[in-house]
């Protein structure tokens, strides 16, 4: 699949990426290896850096060795891969990462499960995997460019490089990605990253590209959509113990408290008076999950946190206390939060308004409009607004006892 700078130039305006002549015959001398997974997002990512005139060649990464339920899901992603690469005349080749996949993501995923927490793999894979070994790696084969298939952009302004939010809301990636460095995004290019996503399946189908329908992969990093549950206990010996209400009272058994997260609705088979019930929290050394009735019941809800393991993009905030918008959790609507301080590695930050379920070892991004300043991992949150209140009431009751 060959097109002349001409027709190039025509094709990539027709879907809203408009790019000069100059810019093409700029792109002709630069070498760009394209992360691909098998998806369409990849799929499209290639094709579009074709289009834009550079040196095109696709890259596997396979990070996961062992089957699952008696299949091997990187083998059909990596003929996804063949065939696309294929179709659009690029070469392609595939490196295996299982090896530092184990050791710098998913043994310390488990890790955490153990303890009771909630590490985000996907953010630790972009960490140890997307963004470092096969970032090295690409630069080692002579590649200008790394590229990926992330809804997110790259802005050069001023000689230095931002993070910036992809201009479909829907899928902006920058929550799994605020942990790159300046030094590694000034050589990265998100090709789809100024596209919704329905025109990257758009032109997909127009392309013919095998991947056109593949459905979106939405499982573990790597390991793909499987029951949880299922698979997790494969790795984990957990041991069974009390769902309980947060007066203490025994609701019913749990399966073991990794199996559960703050927030959680679905799975706990327990029902009751006072609407459905939802994990307040965990307390690991009785191996109890603490149940909460109502979605908008006070112990869900808290106003502040203290984190760690800060990766700026950039520079970071040259002062504190500094005022921003951040997310605690993937998909959630920017909220207005305040940096506290910065002391010892750790951040302390407050919001305006509470926030539900903040959960422990899940990340918070911080976000200058749609620039992406970085994240931390979230280690310890604030009283909960029921515990405030019960605090605030004994407090009263104290002062005229």
């Amino acid at each position: 699949m060959e097109f002349t700078i001409y027709q190039s130039l025509e094709i990539l305006a027709e879907y809203g990426l408009e790019q000069s002549k100059q810019q093409y015959l700029e792109n002709k001398s630069k070498k760009v290896i394209v992360g691909m997974s098998g998806g369409v997002d990849s799929s499209v990512a290639a094709l579009v850096l074709k289009l834009q005139g550079y040196e095109v060649y696709g890259m596997f990464m396979k990070n996961w060795e062992e089957e699952i339920d008696g299949v091997c899901p990187a083998e059909d992603d990596y003929q996804d891969v063949i065939n696309v690469c294929e179709h659009i005349d690029v070469p392609y080749y595939s490196i295996n990462f299982a090896k530092e996949y184990k050791e710098n993501v998913f043994d310390h995923f488990l890790k955490g499960y153990k303890e009771g927490r909630t590490p985000n793999p996907d953010i630790l894979c972009n960490r140890e995997i997307k963004f470092k070994v096969f970032f090295e790696h690409a630069m080692k084969l002579g590649a200008d460019y790394l590229a990926t298939g992330h809804y997110c952009q790259r802005v050069d302004r001023d000689g230095n490089s931002y993070l910036v939010k992809g201009n479909d809301s829907n899928k902006d990636q920058t929550y799994f990605l605020y942990t790159m460095k300046e030094e590694v995004l000034k050589n990265v290019l998100f090709p789809i990253g100024a596209i919704e996503k329905p025109i990257v399946r758009k032109i997909a189908q127009d392309f013919e590209l095998s991947t056109s329908k593949k459905k979106d992969s939405t499982g573990i990093c790597f390991i793909g959509e499987r029951n949880f549950k299922n698979f997790i206990s494969d790795y984990i010996q957990s041991t069974k113990g009390n769902f309980v209400d947060l007066e203490g009272n025994v609701l019913g058994q749990h399966d073991g408290h990794p199996f559960y997260t703050k927030g959680q609705r679905k799975g706990l088979g327990i029902g009751g008076p006072g609407g459905p019930y939802f994990v307040s929290h965990k307390n690991i050394n009785e191996n109890e999950v603490v149940l909460c009735s109502g979605e908008e019941n006070p112990a869900l809800y808290s106003m502040d946190l203290a984190a760690s393991d800060v990766s700026w993009v950039g520079q970071g905030p040259s002062c504190y206390p500094y005022k921003c918008f951040a997310k605690n959790r993937y998909r959630q609507e920017d909220q207005v939060c305040t940096i506290e301080s910065f002391q010892d590695g750790i951040l302390r930050v407050t919001f305006d308004e509470p926030q539900r379920a903040v959960t422990e070892e899940q990340s918070i991004v911080f976000y200058d409009g749609d620039v992406c300043l970085g994240g931390a991992i979230i280690k310890e949150v604030g009283p909960s607004l029921l515990e405030l209140s019960n605090n605030k009431q004994a407090s009263h009751q104290t002062s005229f006892s």
